[in-house]
């Protein structure tokens, strides 16, 4: 009932917007008008019926982003709307106490013709920006540097390289091309390491049906290593059985062991130089935000690392950081996170640097530092819900350590 307030009071103003001009550009309006109205309801009524079949999941995605467009252009609409109402009735109550000043006409105050059009024009924002976000930000990939000093890093280690990505989401992709492009360019960066800090697939193992060859090409000298998010228990979608859903987290373990991928749950491997090793440490969905379970075991995951001179953490929550790690784990060098996607829609212009999800995870992307730990949030190679990104990019990360002289 909100939304067709607001396709109606969208509508009445719409009329007034195109009133002056052609009979053919009013026709044109009206038409886009009720043609956007009508995907945008029959996308919600069709979304739970359609959106468990993965055969026409991708279709109703777009469906639901023009829908999700729509509405968020209409409340801008509705809202110049409301300011010209206020306007208007400010203006009738002040002619109806001065009567001797102003004449009301019958009809009384016509709207304010540029308030109208302007919030007719700010309409087709919304549907502009995500249908741009989808087009060309979906698998514009960039490579992000960075370099991180350590000064407990032994010297056979400086200028070890790291490559992360993290946040796949396989049931999302409709462009294989432009991934294989994505992977490719994970490959060209011949890192050392290569890390992924979770979330797979959205929901179910058979996300990654057709997959699996392109992923498992991922190659490093020293190892792939992975970690679970939140999306891969399967948490999200209703099960037959207890037991349909233990086999779906299985499958995606076996899948992961099958591609060539370390999937670390709650352990640690070493990586020997001589006399000298590091460990990768790497633990299960761990989150200190809303719901988000805490799968993880931390310090079962450490036993055995008391030998190593750094300690690499894959855990997918980046606010795990803050409440476990930073109080309780000092010895862990850089926890490496994504989970954010950085919300998929920000600005980043040189250091400038915002997103709506700074508000719920104050460490949502790019590098963290507290005393001599780090945090390196991945801002995602893939995407989730809205089938594109707007101002946050996906995001490849070459990470290289060096010894400080500190």
């Amino acid at each position: 009932m909100v939304l067709l307030a607001i396709e109606y009071y969208s509508y009445q103003g719409l009329k007034v917007a195109v009133g002056s001009t052609s009979d053919a550009f009013q026709r044109v309006s009206k038409f886009l008008f009720f043609a956007l109205s009508t995907i945008t309801f029959t996308g919600f009524i069709l979304f739970e019926p359609l959106s468990k079949n993965a055969a026409t999941r991708s279709f109703l995605t777009f469906f639901m982003t023009i829908g999700i467009a729509n509405i968020l252009g209409k409340i801008l609409f509705a809202i110049w709307l409301l300011i010209d109402d206020l306007i208007r009735l400010a203006r009738l109550i002040w002619a109806k106490l001065n009567p001797q000043v102003e004449v009301v006409q019958k009809d009384g105050i016509s709207r304010i013709e540029f308030l109208t059009q302007a919030g007719a024009v700010s309409a087709a924002l919304p549907l502009l920006g995500m249908g741009w976000g989808v087009v060309s930000g979906a698998h514009d990939y960039r490579v992000l540097k960075r370099t991180i000093e350590l000064s407990n890093l032994p010297e056979a280690f400086d200028g070890l390289t790291i490559t992360q990505i993290s946040d796949i989401h396989s049931g999302s992709f409709w462009n294989r091309n432009a991934v294989e492009r994505g992977i490719a360019l994970v490959n060209e960066q011949k890192s050392d390491l290569i890390f992924f800090t979770g979330d797979l697939v959205n929901n179910v193992t058979s996300e990654l049906d057709g997959w699996t060859d392109l992923f498992g090409s991922l190659r490093a000298d020293l190892g792939v290593y992975s970690v679970l998010g939140n999306h891969d228990y399967g948490d999200y979608v209703q099960w037959e059985s207890d037991s349909a859903k233990r086999k779906n987290l299985t499958d995606l373990i076996e899948t992961q062991k099958r591609m060539g991928w370390d999937l670390l749950m709650d352990e640690n491997r070493t990586i020997s130089k001589g006399d000298d090793q590091i460990s990768i440490v790497g633990i299960q969905n761990w989150g200190a935000k809303g719901r988000f379970p805490k799968y993880g075991d931390l310090e079962k995951a450490m036993k055995g690392t008391a030998k190593s001179s750094i300690k690499l953490l894959l855990s997918h929550d980046p606010s795990h950081w803050k409440e476990q790690v930073l109080p309780e784990f000092k010895d862990v060098d850089i926890m490496f996170s994504g989970h954010t996607h950085g919300f998929q829609f920000g600005i980043e212009v040189g250091q400038l640097k915002w997103s709506p999800v700074k508000y719920f995870y104050p460490e949502w992307a790019d590098l963290y530092t507290k005393g001599a730990q780090h945090l390196y949030v991945n801002r995602g190679f893939g995407y989730l819900g809205y089938p594109g990104r707007l101002g946050i990019l996906p995001e490849i990360t070459v990470i290289t350590l060096r010894r400080s002289e500190g």
